[in-house]
């Protein structure tokens, strides 16, 4: 059972120095439908006005010096949710990813994605890769948006992939460590998350970054994604940096 800090609930005052800025932030993006629902909206405008919040933290992390953002975007099981609202989600990324590319391009931010990407469709898929090649060379914040993605898949095909190379000759299994293994993942360009956040105030993983945030700092706060913002943003930083982190140790 995943145990959290009450603090996560109450975060305390938003005053973040550079020196504890966490390196990697990672955000399960939660209540976009419920924030639509108390407004008596349709589901599609939530998910509308998450995209605004989306580009919201891009720009606070771009601003405070994180280096990698991970958005938990949309997971191997919302495939199971009404075909309309799957479709809406879709136009929705495709959109985002040509609208914003310019501004990812302006701001020096570095795209890339993670799941199993194939599973989207065909336009998002070419979205996805001209972001990726558009902004390979920008050296700025990494913004990583994890796509039918579910933790339990990607180790599991970590899993299939340390089995090829030993099948191939590439690995011995006597040298397969934890280190080893992290690197048939679909994160093994990048250092793991430092800090978790996750909105509507839901104490879970989802099925998020299972094995990469073994060490993180988790935040939780009640505001629905729609209203997350920077000083949001900046409590959970001011919060993390308040942490001591052990790894274990005494």
């Amino acid at each position: 059972m995943v145990e959290f800090d009450s603090m996560a609930l109450q975060p305390s005052s938003p005053v973040v120095q550079p020196s504890v800025v966490p390196r990697h932030v990672a955000i399960i993006m939660d209540g976009n439908g419920r924030w639509a629902a108390q407004r008596g909206l349709p589901r599609t405008e939530g998910h509308r006005r998450g995209a605004d919040a989306v580009q919201r933290a891009v720009e606070a992390c771009g601003e405070m010096g994180v280096d990698f953002l991970t958005l938990y975007a949309f997971s191997s099981e919302n495939w199971k949710r009404p075909p309309a609202e799957v479709e809406a989600l879709m136009f929705l990324l495709d959109r985002f990813l040509r609208n914003k590319l310019d501004e990812m391009l302006k701001k020096n931010v570095r795209f890339q994605a993670i799941g199993r990407l194939t599973d989207l469709p065909t336009s998002c898929q070419e979205s996805l890769h001209r972001a990726i090649e558009r902004t390979a060379g920008n050296t700025g914040l990494t913004l990583i948006l994890a796509l039918s993605y579910g933790g339990r898949e990607e180790i599991v095909d970590g899993v299939k992939s340390v089995v090829r190379d030993v099948q191939d000759g590439r690995l011995d299994p006597a040298t397969i460590t934890p280190d080893v293994f992290s690197q048939h993942l679909y994160t093994r360009h990048w250092p793991d998350p430092d800090l978790l956040i996750r909105t509507s105030g839901e104490l879970r993983l989802s099925n998020f970054l299972l094995w990469q945030l073994s060490y993180a700092e988790f935040w939780v706060t009640p505001k629905l994604w729609p209203d997350f913002n920077k000083s949001d943003l900046e409590e959970a930083c001011a919060a993390f940096a308040q942490r001591e982190r052990r790894f274990g140790g005494v």
